[in-house]
């Protein structure tokens, strides 16, 4: 049977497992076409476990037209590479089934300028796969038919094997991201001093000059981040909505849930849009861009260590759902359905 073709930037190596649990389930091989690698500090390396090309954006279509695969997958990542493999896949008649990351339109003028064409990849698929129910109202609004959920996953059994124990004296708190504005780092410094706490607060993987009562880690390895969050009563993830950029999602809250960690995350996070972050269930979800409602999250769990600890033992519950098998069945099944249904499977509706 042919294979599948994946076209995709990377295959980060925390992710790798998803990949290969896809591969078991349909056959597929990468196509990788590189550029920026956003999650995690571990060289990107093309997997060895997997069949893979790397190629140039602009070879994508020429792979999608040899009539080597029996249905294609391409994610948002590039400026070539979606509407070349769809375009090819239109003409050759190979089903095309498009993995959706946006939830709102950046206000570039290059997202603006795509904007007609990406509706109608939106309608004109066969198949949709989306991150979470935020990303797949988004494309239904949009005019897409057919769509199925993978859950945005992790390593599970990595992330939540057993790592330093938590402070039982002081209040803890960890971020972890980019040095990018929309991370919303600068709102958070302003809302740990706002409130004023006696705690602790480390920032990994931040390249910025920190505040004196703020620890610098810098970047960690995925050890040393999965001993991070198992130490710390609260992850925040304050990310904000730039001109260029909304969180599609924001791995990091899966990792930290792992472990145990209380999540406050703002209403910019895919995450929380996304139905793993639930406000009062497993975390608290502030407004973007607010210092104030953020330092009121932090001394209200601050002031109440039980409940934080509660918090964060249901998100070690809830995130067990949100699996490698799970991302790779939902891919499977879309790829089922593509294929069944023939080129036309998005326009049948």
């Amino acid at each position: 049977m042919k294979p599948v073709l994946f076209v995709t930037g990377h295959v980060p190596a925390d992710r790798r497992g998803a990949f290969e649990r896809l591969h078991e389930r349909v056959g597929i091989e990468l196509a990788l076409f590189g550029g920026r690698h956003l999650h995690g500090f571990e060289p990107t390396e093309p997997p060895a476990s997997l069949p893979h090309h790397l190629v140039a954006q602009r070879d994508v279509a020429a792979l999608v037209r040899s009539g080597a695969y029996r249905a294609v997958v391409v994610g948002t990542g590039g400026r070539v590479a979606l509407p070349a493999a769809w375009r090819a896949a239109r003409r050759s008649g190979v089903p095309f089934v498009f993995w959706a990351a946006l939830w709102r339109t950046p206000r570039t003028a290059a997202h603006l300028a795509a904007a007609p064409l990406m509706r109608t990849i939106y309608r004109d698929a066969t198949a949709i796969v989306t991150y979470g129910a935020h990303v797949s109202d988004y494309v239904r609004r949009r005019g897409a038919t057919r769509v199925f959920i993978a859950p945005q996953a992790v390593d599970n059994e990595f992330w939540s094997a057993a790592a330093a124990p938590r402070d039982g004296e002081r209040f803890s708190l960890a971020f972890a991201g980019r040095a990018a504005r929309e991370k919303g780092l600068a709102v958070l410094l302003d809302a740990w001093r706002r409130a004023g706490l006696n705690g602790i607060f480390t920032v990994a993987g931040d390249d910025r000059r920190i505040p004196p009562d703020v620890v610098a880690a810098g970047r960690l390895d995925r050890r040393q981040l999965r001993n991070l969050f198992a130490s710390a009563d609260v992850v925040a993830v304050p990310s904000i909505v730039t001109r260029r950029f909304i969180e599609p999602w924001g791995l990091v809250v899966n990792e930290a849930m792992n472990q145990g960690a209380a999540i406050i995350a703002t209403d910019a996070v895919g995450a929380a849009a996304g139905g793993l972050v639930r406000d009062g269930r497993n975390g608290l979800i502030v407004p973007a861009g607010d210092a104030q409602a953020l330092a009121g999250a932090l001394v209200s769990l601050a002031a109440d260590r039980t409940r934080c600890a509660a918090l964060g033992a249901n998100g070690r519950e809830d995130v067990r759902a949100y699996t490698f098998d799970a991302w790779a069945q939902s891919f499977a099944d879309a790829l089922e359905f593509a294929v069944s249904h023939g080129a036309e499977g998005g326009r049948a509706g």
